[in-house]
């Protein structure tokens, strides 16, 4: 988060199937932090979550491109 000051991760949409809940989100942020290259990068991707009978997120699986992050934080989104 320090590399992406004004970060904002938004909530798209939740769903269930054999492997836990998704939590699908979108990361919109500068990478203007230490190091940073003052680039725009806009990923999305999910959570998957498995819950523990307390009812608190036991573990979670991020997924997301990449690729294409990398991809954004060289070359910055047109927006």
């Amino acid at each position: 988060m320090e590399a992406f000051p004004d970060l904002k991760v938004s909530f798209d949409k939740l769903g269930t199937d054999a492997r836990g809940t998704q939590f699908h989100w979108t990361l919109i942020g500068t990478n203007t932090g230490p190091g940073g290259k003052g680039k725009r990068v806009r990923i999305s991707g999910y959570e998957i979550w498995q819950f523990s009978s307390d009812g608190l997120v036991a573990k979670s699986e991020g997924h997301f491109d990449a690729a294409e992050y990398a991809r954004q934080l060289e070359q910055g989104i047109n927006e």
